[in-house]
């Protein structure tokens, strides 16, 4: 299980490691095109989406990029994911078999990059994550810890820590 530490003084720099993480995911899955679940996890106000946003904009998303609070996913196809990520928020969600009303599990499939916020309220719904990113407040910033979980995820931050972090 591979895991990487890393520390972001400002949104502008979160937003620019999450641009790193973006061109570490787009080189892993040109060598293996496969789905992948991203939980983003930690309290209110923590950069979660802020992390989101800058993933987006490395991918050459353009328009406002807001968390999913009400609607629970919002779908964004990226030319250079060869596919869809889809943005989830599961704060709001009481249960999980919300996200089956939804149709969630067929979100996670081969072509999709799955961003989820708060993923501990579909858990048992959705698979397990291949990375989770905990973002805590700090003295300085924010401390992200990012843990892969899978071999995939392992080669993804491999090549993140090589190139970007």
């Amino acid at each position: 299980m591979r895991q990487l530490t890393l520390e972001a003084d400002s949104a502008e720099s979160m937003e620019r490691l999450a641009g790193g993480f973006a061109l570490a995911l787009v080189a892993v899955r040109r060598e293996q095109l496969r789905g992948i679940v991203i939980a983003l996890q930690g309290p209110l106000g923590a950069g979660k989406t802020t992390w989101c946003r800058g993933l987006l904009r490395a991918l050459g998303y353009r328009d406002v990029v807001k968390s999913p609070t009400y609607t629970l996913v919002e779908s964004y196809r990226l030319e250079p994911l060869a596919g869809c990520l889809h943005h989830f928020d599961l704060y709001r969600m009481v249960d999980p078999e919300e996200l089956e009303y939804i149709g969630g599990r067929d979100y996670f499939d081969d072509d999709s990059v799955c961003v989820v916020e708060w993923p501990e309220r579909g858990e048992g719904v959705m698979p397990p994550a291949d990375i989770s990113i905990t973002i805590r407040y700090a003295d300085s910033g924010r401390h992200l810890t990012l843990i892969a979980s899978t071999p995939f995820a392992e080669r993804l931050l491999a090549a993140f820590d090589d190139g970007a972090a």
